[in-house]
């Protein structure tokens, strides 16, 4: 690195900005604006401005939101990050390039910040913080994932029945904008039962009953973005009279 000594530097118009073994170092004159580049450093020990100081401007950071998959329905996002400030804009910019203000905005701490959105457009987006000085940050990558939930087809209640001993066969459905998989959350299937998580066929053969019993379980659909949506089904074993009355 080359190291150029001058005694004296002035600007255009001939005033001096610094002078040898000076105090004062003067950008401008008098009703001139001062723009400092956004990703400058201007460091100095202390910034004077017509007689006031000016404590140092510090851009927002952004390390992450909770939750970071979302439906189209309004949903509230914290995000996690430094220097934010009370009136903060938060903006959600769409990978297409579109641009959704936050409906609400509340400020947590200068860590953290909740935002309501409502996406009607299915996608992922970066997320945006601009405090009120013009500061802001943006995340480097597309954290938020906006999908459907998935969508039960089957109508919630009774599967049907199947007789003690005997084989049986039923599905439960449901749809997304991704593959869905299947699994029971609470409950149980008659013995002998099992459920197919890639499919929905809940089959087997029924063994152990003894007299008529209706199961009552909650499968719960989940696609590949990890929403739930859960439904609670039964299937009712049936018992045959094995012995009939005689008369003479």
């Amino acid at each position: 690195m080359s190291t150029i000594k001058v005694d004296t530097i002035q600007d255009i118009d001939g005033n001096n900005i610094i002078n040898e073994n000076a105090n004062t170092v003067t950008v401008g004159k008098s009703g001139d604006t001062v723009a400092v580049a956004s990703g400058a450093t201007l460091t100095a020990d202390s910034l004077t401005v017509n007689g006031g100081a000016i404590t140092a401007l510090t851009f927002p950071t952004y390390t992450s939101i909770s939750p970071d998959t979302i439906t189209n329905a309004q949903t509230a996002i914290t995000i996690t990050g430094t220097g934010f400030v009370n009136g903060a804009v938060v903006d959600a910019i769409n990978t297409s390039g579109s641009i959704t203000q936050a409906d609400s905005v509340t400020f947590n701490s200068a860590t953290s910040l909740t935002a309501n959105f409502t996406l009607t457009t299915d996608g992922t987006y970066y997320i945006r913080v601009e405090n009120p000085n013009g500061l802001a940050v943006r995340s480097t990558d597309a954290d938020l994932t906006v999908s459907d939930a998935p969508t039960w087809s089957t109508a919630a209640g009774s599967l049907g029945s199947v007789a003690a001993g005997a084989a049986g066969s039923f599905t439960v459905t449901a749809t997304s904008d991704s593959a869905v998989t299947y699994s029971k959350t609470t409950g149980d299937f008659p013995g002998g039962f099992t459920l197919n998580s890639s499919t929905g066929v809940i089959s087997g053969t029924e063994s152990g009953a003894t007299a008529e019993t209706t199961y009552n379980f909650t499968i719960r659909a989940t696609d590949a973005e990890s929403q739930t949506a859960d439904r609670a089904f039964s299937i009712t074993v049936t018992v045959g009279i094995n012995n009939a009355g005689q008369f003479n």
